[in-house]
């Protein structure tokens, strides 16, 4: 049954294809094609055997139908692949049909495809990562001086500039992109065990084995086969977790930002059904419906670690479609943030407007910090309350309700008045921080990023 429409904002056309059933039909035929060749090279199976698994081994011979229905009485798809190999090779040389999937077993060759299928899914990441901390680095940098309103707990605050704020989404991004890459890379391990982890149908021959199966399929050799341990897989999760988090930070503000009251950045965005005056947040919304719908994800893979002994009854099971997911709902959120914010637009001039229109209340925090010293903190508030008030009923400013106070003017001097209007003179390390960003996401680039 097709869930394409249902899916649409849950993955892209590359990872829809990296997890689609022909290639977890290719990636499990691709497994055995390349144990019967390994196995060949330890002198464990006929050369002749190996050459005819190969040549049976094309997937569109295969009925998925079928597959899908054996799948429901076995409780995995390879058994009768599997059984479908071996009529498929006992049609091309009878005796070599005794030689397929010899020494493996089911979650062998389950779990290196999906390996296989997230290595296939990987390059897409990699490149919709590339996209969006480039365009976040060229933000950061081009926008240096752009002063705009800091905003806690969703109320102006003291002012920042979008260099910072865009900085400080490419940090978030970079650190936890390390942290996925450096996961992926754990996880790109063959599973080889045969039936209980020891590979005994295979004597001692089963390292040389081992050794030449991975390096057929273009995997590492794990320490022990993990089918009972799923650290790597979990940990390869999470991570995706909290870097769609992160792109949902980036989406968050980056819709608060376009609401038509503040109008300080806009992405391309798309369109209303019945309004057409607007123009919607929808890379944002994919995002952010992402990072909604993850961490559940999450919690089930990590719910799924205990397994019992050597091999579990339903722990793998219920993993590949949270993994596929997993890697399917990132790559969506990533490649709509990329879109996103590679076509940003930014207004400098409504970022000041915005700021201009709380008329100098963002800076009662500096003369309650200018004053105090004098006559201490409670009585500094209460003064800078006071001025605000002033300005308030006034229509003043609030330089201007201070510059009316003799008891504040006295403990400040001219040029202190007189920056209450000046944001760029309160930012602080400002600079400093989007600067030491800007260097620490570069550093955590792979290499040939840099």
């Amino acid at each position: 049954m097709s869930s394409r429409l249902i899916n649409s904002l849950a993955t892209t056309d590359a990872l829809a294809a990296a997890f689609s059933d022909a290639a977890f039909l290719q990636g499990m035929l691709d497994f055995e094609t390349a144990l019967a060749r390994a196995e060949a090279s330890a002198g464990l199976v006929p050369s002749a055997a190996a050459s005819a698994i190969t040549r049976a081994a094309v997937a569109r011979d295969f009925d998925i139908d079928a597959i899908v229905q054996g799948a429901r009485s076995h409780a995995t798809p390879v058994v009768t692949v599997v059984q479908m190999l071996e009529a498929r090779v006992e049609a091309i040389d009878a005796q070599a049909a005794r030689w397929v999937h010899f020494g493996a077993t089911s979650q062998d060759v389950f779990d290196t495809t999906l390996v296989l299928c997230i290595r296939t899914a990987w390059p897409s990441l990699e490149r919709d990562h590339t996209r969006v901390v480039e365009a976040l680095d060229r933000l950061a940098k081009d926008h240096s001086g752009t002063v705009m309103l800091g905003r806690t707990l969703l109320q102006p605050a003291t002012p920042i500039t979008f260099g910072l704020k865009a900085a400080g989404w490419l940090g978030s991004l970079s650190r936890s992109w390390k942290a996925c890459v450096l996961a992926h890379e754990s996880a790109m391990v063959l599973q080889f065990g045969g039936a209980a982890g020891t590979l005994a149908v295979l004597g001692n021959k089963g390292g040389s084995v081992e050794a030449a199966l991975a390096k057929e399929l273009g995997l590492s050799v794990p320490d022990a086969p993990w089918h009972a341990h799923r650290d790597r897989l979990a940990t390869l999760v999470a991570a995706c977790g909290i870097y769609t988090g992160a792109l949902g930070k980036v989406a968050r503000d980056i819709s608060l930002l376009m609401q038509h009251e503040v109008g300080e950045v806009f992405e391309r965005g798309g369109g209303s059904s019945t309004m057409p005056h607007k123009r919607n947040p929808s890379g944002c919304a994919i995002a952010l419906a992402a990072a909604t719908r993850l961490p559940g994800l999450v919690a089930a893979l990590l719910s799924s670690m205990p397994h019992e002994h050597e091999r579990s009854a339903g722990g793998w099971h219920t993993e590949a479609p949270i993994v596929a997911d997993v890697i399917q709902t990132t790559g969506s959120a990533l490649s709509a943030m990329a879109d996103t914010i590679d076509g940003l637009t930014i207004d400098p001039a409504r970022m000041r407007h915005n700021i201009d229109a709380t008329r100098g209340a963002i800076f009662a925090e500096r003369v309650v910090m200018t004053i105090a010293p004098a006559v201490g903190r409670a009585k500094a508030t209460d003064m800078v309350k006071k001025a605000m008030d002033t300005a308030k009923r006034s229509g003043s400013t609030f330089a201007d309700a201070v510059a009316g106070m003799p008891e504040v003017a006295a403990l400040m001097s001219r040029d202190d008045i007189a920056g209450l209007a000046v944001p760029e003179n309160y930012l602080g390390v400002a600079d400093a921080f989007r600067q030491r960003l800007i260097a620490s996401a570069t550093h955590a680039r792979p290499s040939g990023k840099r």
